[in-house]
């Protein structure tokens, strides 16, 4: 938005093909065939090259690729095939790295888990994919489910009684490796539903090489690139829009164990950082810091942002102490690999509140309730199809039928679109809280809150916060008058922690609803405020 980036002139062919048996859909021409070519592409221009930084360890495109193939060869050696689960649940770490990219090579679809998550959430979604393997941090031992007995291997990163993670990385027997193919799925990224139980969209090799070319053609990200990791591994923006688009024009990708915006801000300056996308909340907090300016972020080239609208006075803020710095907008989901919309550089001032425009291949339509589409100006649901557009969800074929209509996602999201093709999204998906970048369903969080015993019914919305964008608050009807001690730590044995109610208002009458009996949230967020 405020600065310049050189435009692309260069074009990037495109063609259309059939995926998934039945998608037509716009492919870019010259794109790697899957996840494993184009990090063997990246070692091969660039095997010298650091790949991967963490502290004072650094990693060469070389090396990755020989952790990347022993991990590989001794998943294969423990009999695992082609097309099985492996689960990670690790934070911002190199291991998480090594594993992912290691099982792609062996074949085996990634299925991150959040380091945050607790032992019910993290069961459910291990019983539904049907994991065989697991790959934890130590560190989460006490938050790991009863073992089941399909569950064949694990290993642990830290000490513990699981076999240790350096076993897959250390040298391995010559074994074959399975041929891959692009509608391959790569990795299960689980996203909440309105149902409260988890839905494994299905990311293909395919799916992942289009969002990472839509960001290396829409940021002009390029070799040298140098990216701070800062938000979590396990979400489709970490992956793929800096892990994986990083490694695809063989730059550098720094990781932060965890946000702490003092600790970022000295990283991005040592580390000469280019590139980064987080969540608006990450840069609020940034320019709260006293010493920001003393920070030399001069290198700083493209910042990303999504996940909820930027206020105006960051933006104002960001372009004064850093008027060469680019702030682009984008807007996406798990079920579009990430991207489906950005703001590119050197976008209409006067579009400042637009998420962009359809990436390279998307077709985005502004519908109405029966599916129509509606003239421009005008809200809708968006739909959302592309090459980047995930198949559907895993063993879920009712979900993949009620979310995916002729191969368009069905997004939730009301917005519209100008007569310039720029997209506006205006209203919430599904009841959804976003508290600093992380998605919270309400229903999931009711849903915990309804066995408790001394709950009678509940209602989650989200409480407007200055500097994370929400927090949760709980509106509870209860038999004793209320303990919110006892509730919130009876969610956070439960939930994430980032799901448990901050605050709870507990109502001496049941919850106002309307004559079809549903609850007024409306109601609701008026009592909240007042």
């Amino acid at each position: 938005m405020q600065g310049q980036i050189a435009p692309d002139t260069s074009t990037p062919a495109t063609r259309h093909e059939v995926l998934y048996r039945e998608r037509v859909v716009t492919c870019f021409s010259d794109r790697p065939p899957t996840l494993d070519a184009m990090l063997r592409a990246a070692v091969a221009r660039k095997p010298d090259g650091v790949a991967l930084v963490l502290g004072e360890k650094r990693v060469t495109y070389a090396e990755l690729d020989r952790v990347a193939e022993n991990v590989a060869r001794n998943l294969i050696a423990s009999g695992f095939r082609k097309g099985e689960r492996i689960a990670i649940l690790l934070g911002n770490c190199l291991e998480f790295i090594f594993c992912a990219l290691g099982a792609v090579r062996a074949g085996m679809i990634v299925v991150p888990l959040n380091a945050r998550q607790r032992a019910p959430e993290i069961d459910y979604v291990l019983q539904q994919c049907g994991t065989s393997a697991l790959v934890y941090d130590a560190d989460c031992k006490a938050n790991l489910p009863a073992p089941r007995a399909d569950l064949r291997n694990q290993w642990v990163v830290g000490s513990g009684r699981a076999a240790s993670f350096t076993e897959l990385m250390n040298d391995a027997p010559a074994a074959a490796l399975p041929e891959l193919h692009q509608e391959d799925t790569a990795f299960l990224l689980y996203t909440s539903g309105t149902t409260g139980n988890p839905k494994g969209a299905m990311l293909t090799h395919v799916s992942i090489i289009h969002s990472v070319l839509n960001f290396q053609h829409g940021y002009g990200l390029h070799d040298g690139d140098v990216t701070l990791l800062a938000v979590p591994v396990s979400h489709v923006t970490g992956l793929v829009a800096l892990i994986l688009a990083t490694i695809h024009v063989a730059g550098t990708t720094v990781i932060l164990p965890a946000f702490k915006a003092p600790e970022f801000l000295a990283v991005a300056a040592r580390e000469r950082m280019t590139y980064t996308l987080m969540v608006p909340a990450m840069y609020n907090l940034c320019l709260l810091q006293p010493d920001f300016d003393r920070h030399d972020l001069s290198s700083w080239r493209i910042a990303g942002f999504g996940g909820a609208p930027m206020p105006e006075a960051t933006i104002k803020r960001l372009a004064e102490v850093l008027p060469k710095l680019n702030l682009c907008n984008a807007y996406g989901s798990t079920e579009t690999t990430s991207p489906a919309t950005m703001f590119p550089p050197g976008s209409p001032a006067g579009k400042i509140n637009s998420v962009g425009r359809p990436v390279i291949g998307a077709h985005i339509v502004v519908a109405d309730d029966d599916g129509r589409e509606v003239p421009a100006g005008q809200n809708g649901e968006l739909l959302i199809a592309g090459a980047m557009v995930v198949p559907g969800y895993w063993d879920n074929p009712d979900a993949t039928r009620t979310g995916f209509v002729g191969g368009y996602w069905r997004s939730g999201d009301i917005g519209r679109m100008d007569a310039d093709g720029y997209v506006y999204v205006v209203d919430r998906k599904k009841d959804m809280i976003n508290r600093a970048g992380f998605k919270i369903y309400c229903t999931e969080v009711e849903n915990v809150m309804s066995h408790h015993p001394a709950i009678l019914e509940s209602a989650v919305v989200g409480k407007p916060d200055p500097v994370l964008g929400e927090r949760v608050h709980a509106f509870v009807y209860s038999l004793d008058g209320g303990n919110e001690a006892d509730i919130r730590k009876y969610c956070a044995e439960r939930l994430s922690d980032y799901k448990v109610p901050d605050t709870i208002t507990f109502l001496k009458e049941p919850l106002p609803r309307n004559a079809n009996g549903k609850i007024l949230k409306t109601e609701l967020r008026k009592m909240m405020a007042s």
